[in-house]
């Protein structure tokens, strides 16, 4: 029987309302988009990489970045380093700013983040990873959720041997993308090594890596015995892809539609990042809602070179008119912004905002 990715499932005490879990992506994720992830059917959505050493140094320039609203939920914020003591400090902050799990990088092929003996090196040592997800289980109360590689190597299966040290150390649960380091988002991801793990830990595993279809999904799903499914790249401007994953529903949206999803995305991240950072940081994202088919390919072009982000809202509704009743039943249905959680001392995104 093909599993049902509308069933809910649990982390610890997490409920989570379906099997499709929306990625960390550096440079990317930030609230708008995970936000818009939930209302798209995403179970659980992930912030990027933030950094330990960044939350430690309180760097001014991002206070507010990082920020929970009340539709969310549930959400895990992502950390990394390699010191199991600001890894901890880390997740206590990350814990007081509302997440509901705490979600460790263990996985990024990333030079800057590597070289610190962060990210996928720590599937090299893992006393070390043992160690900092001790640290971090035993400072919080929420969850705490590992992502991770194969290996850094090619063909590696050091995911085998750490994965379960993990959950022994505490992990309430292992997102495995088996893909080594080494291939970054090259070649294919071997999902036979996701039902390996599951074989071997007793908490939920979640299968990521070239999951790009509602058939895909559950493929995965009953090859492997996976909790459920991450997606990322696929979702980047496209969040009809997360209903189409859920439902089977691969009904593409209306011009207005498209139009009416973007405008939101951007004066949401406005709000969030300020004008100057979210003008700069949107510009990839022009070209993610665009393509496919559904806007001519100069207008993108012409939406990069306009100088402020109500000139591209302005130059959207002029290309679709019907997508401002769209935009305004959006925003009539999001939440009060106070009642976001702040704290004084913000992560920093090794990233800044994209």
């Amino acid at each position: 029987m093909a599993p049902n990715l509308r069933e809910s499932w649990w982390i610890r005490d997490v409920e989570v309302p379906t099997r499709v879990v929306l990625a960390p992506m550096a440079g990317v994720s930030v609230q708008a988009f995970r936000r818009q992830g939930r209302r798209y059917g995403a179970g659980l959505v992930c912030s990027e990489m933030v950094s330990c050493a960044g939350i430690e140094h309180g760097n001014e320039r991002t206070l507010g970045y990082l920020r929970v609203a009340s539709d969310e939920h549930p959400l895990a914020i992502q950390i990394f380093g390699s010191d199991p003591r600001a890894m901890a400090e880390a997740a206590r902050m990350v814990e007081s700013a509302g997440a509901d799990l705490v979600d460790m990088n263990f996985g990024c092929p990333v030079r800057k983040v590597t070289k610190t003996g962060a990210g996928a090196h720590l599937l090299q040592d893992a006393d070390l990873a043992y160690r900092i997800t001790e640290a971090v289980a035993s400072a919080v109360s929420v969850p705490v959720s590992v992502k991770m590689r194969r290996g850094v190597e090619n063909g590696s299966r050091s995911c085998l041997e750490v994965g379960p040290r993990l959950v022994e150390a505490g992990a309430a649960t292992l997102t495995l993308h088996p893909r080594s380091a080494q291939q970054m988002y090259t070649g294919y991801a071997d999902h036979t090594l996701t039902a390996e793990l599951v074989e071997l830990v007793d908490v939920p595993v979640i299968a990521s890596g070239d999951v790009t279809s509602h058939a895909k999904a559950n493929a995965v799903l009953a090859a492997t015995g996976a909790a459920a499914v991450m997606v990322g790249r696929g979702a980047q401007g496209n969040p009809w892809a997360l209903r189409e994953m859920i439902d089977g529903d691969a009904a593409a949206p209306t011009r207005e539609e498209v139009a009416a999803e973007l405008i939101l995305f951007i004066r949401e991240t406005v709000r969030e990042l300020g004008e100057r950072r979210a003008s700069r940081f949107l510009k990839k994202f022009y070209g993610w809602y665009l393509g496919r088919g559904r806007f001519p390919r100069p207008f993108k072009q012409e939406l990069v070179q306009l100088d402020s982000t109500e000139e591209v809202v302005t130059r959207l509704l002029a290309a679709a008119p019907g997508a401002a009743e769209i935009v305004a039943q959006l925003e009539a249905e999001l939440p009060d912004p106070a009642d976001e959680i702040l704290l004084d001392q913000m992560p920093i995104s090794i990233y800044g905002g994209g």
